[in-house]
C-alpha cells in the first residue's frame, strides 16, 4: 500500500467526509453508492422543495415529485450520509454541504441537450455556480482537492486530426457555427472547464478534472440516463442517437466513480484526465451486440454522418495505476439487466 493510501485509510471521519454536488443525477448518485462502500462519509447536495428541511438524515425524502430513497437507503447512508438542499441559482446554498469536507466532487451541471433555454442563459448560471462553489471550497481551508466532473466533449471536438488527449480542448465557435444538436451544451462544459481551471489556479485550489465518455452500464436513479440511452440505441430504435455510435466510445458507470475516487486519492494528480474504456466502430458494435443479444435485430444505420469520439488517448489516468475493470460485456449486460428491471426494455 503507498503512503498516501495509509494516509487515507487513518483519516479521522472528519478528514474522510466529502462532498458530491448534483447527487440525484446518474453518476452523482452511483458516486456516492462508491463512496459509502469505500468508507466515506458524504454530503450529498440535491434540489430540494421549499418545505423540506436542508442538512437532513437519511429518511425518505421528496425532491419535487421524486423520491430519492435510492440514494437514502443505500448500504451506509443512515450513518454516513446527509443530504443538503442547494440550487446552482444561489451558489451560496453549497456552502454548508462543503464546510469541513475534505474533497468535493462536482459533478453538479444542467443537461439540457434539446436547447431548451439560450445558451447564454445556462452558461451564465452554470459559470456563476462554478466560481461560487470553489470560493466556497477555498475559503473552508479543509478542501484538498476539487474533482470536477467534465466532459469528453470539451477535448474531442478540436480543430485539425490526430490523437485526442489532455491537452485537446474544442473548438466552441466552430461548435456554434455547426448548430449541431447538444451544441449548447457541449460550449457549456468546454468554457465551465477553462474557467475551473483557471479560477482554481487563481484561488490556490487544486482541481483535477475528469473527461468521461459515452457513461453506460447499471443505474440507481429512476430515469433513463441519456448516455445509457445513447449506448443501447440500436437495441432501442433511438435512431438519433445512432450517429454518436459511428466511431464511438463508452466507460463503465462504476469505472467512472472509481476514477474520480482515485484521482481524489492519488497524490500527484494534475490537470485533465480523459476516462474512456472502449473504442468501437458502429459495425463493430453491430457485430458485438447481433452476437451477445440475438434476440434484438440489428437497424439499419448507413449513411450516417458521425459525432466522432474515438481516437482518445488514456495514457495520463493509467500512468497514475488507475485501471478499469470492466469491458463492453460487463458495460452491456448491466445496463440492459437494469433496463429490463424498471421497465424501460
Amino acid at each position: 500500500m503507498a503512503p498516501f493510501e495509509k494516509e487515507s485509510k487513518m483519516m479521522n471521519e472528519n478528514q474522510k467526509t466529502v462532498c458530491v454536488t448534483g447527487g440525484t443525477g446518474f453518476l452523482g448518485s452511483w458516486t456516492i453508492k462508491r463512496l459509502l462502500q469505500d468508507g466515506y462519509s458524504v454530503n450529498a447536495t440535491v434540489r430540494l422543495p421549499p418545505a423540506v428541511e436542508p442538512n437532513i438524515s437519511c429518511d425518505i425524502v421528496l425532491e419535487g415529485k421524486r423520491d430519492i430513497s435510492y440514494i437514502t437507503n443505500l448500504p451506509g447512508a443512515a450513518e454516513r450520509l446527509k443530504i443538503f438542499n442547494a440550487d446552482l441559482d444561489e451558489p451560496e446554498s453549497f456552502c454548508p454541504a462543503v464546510q469541513g469536507c475534505y474533497g468535493v466532487f462536482h459533478m453538479a451541471h444542467p443537461l439540457d441537450f434539446a436547447d431548451n433555454e439560450a445558451e447564454e442563459v445556462k452558461l451564465k448560471r452554470v459559470t456563476s455556480a462554478l466560481r461560487g462553489i470553489l470560493r466556497i471550497c477555498a475559503d473552508t481551508k479543509t478542501v484538498r482537492r476539487v474533482v470536477y466532473t467534465s466532459s469528453i466533449s470539451t477535448a474531442a471536438f478540436k480543430s485539425g486530426g490526430g490523437v485526442t488527449d489532455e491537452s485537446s480542448w474544442t473548438d466552441v465557435e466552430a461548435i456554434r457555427s455547426m448548430k449541431m444538436f447538444g451544441g449548447s451544451y457541449i460550449v457549456t462544459k468546454t468554457v465551465t472547464e477553462r474557467a475551473a481551471i483557471d479560477l482554481a489556479a487563481e484561488l490556490g485550489l487544486d482541481l483535477v478534472s475528469v473527461l468521461p465518455t459515452w457513461i453506460t452500464g447499471p443505474f440507481i436513479c429512476p430515469n433513463f440516463p441519456d448516455t445509457v440511452l445513447a449506448s443501447l440505441a440500436l437495441l432501442i430504435g433511438e435512431k438519433g442517437f445512432y450517429r454518436h455510435l459511428k466511431e464511438s466510445s463508452v466507460v463503465h458507470v462504476d469505472d467512472v466513480a472509481r476514477a474520480h475516487i482515485h484521482l481524489l486519492e492519488y497524490p500527484e494528480a494534475k490537470g485533465r484526465y480523459i476516462v474512456a474504456a472502449a473504442e468501437f466502430t458502429i459495425q463493430e458494435i453491430c457485430d458485438f451486440l447481433s452476437a451477445k443479444y440475438p434476440e434484438y435485430p440489428m437497424p439499419l444505420w448507413k449513411d450516417l454522418t458521425p459525432v466522432k469520439l474515438s481516437g482518445l488517448s488514456t495514457k495520463k489516468l493509467e500512468a497514475t495505476g488507475f485501471k478499469y475493470d470492466n469491458g463492453l460485456e460487463e458495460m452491456f449486460d448491466h445496463a440492459i439487466a437494469t433496463c429490463k428491471h424498471k421497465g424501460f426494455m
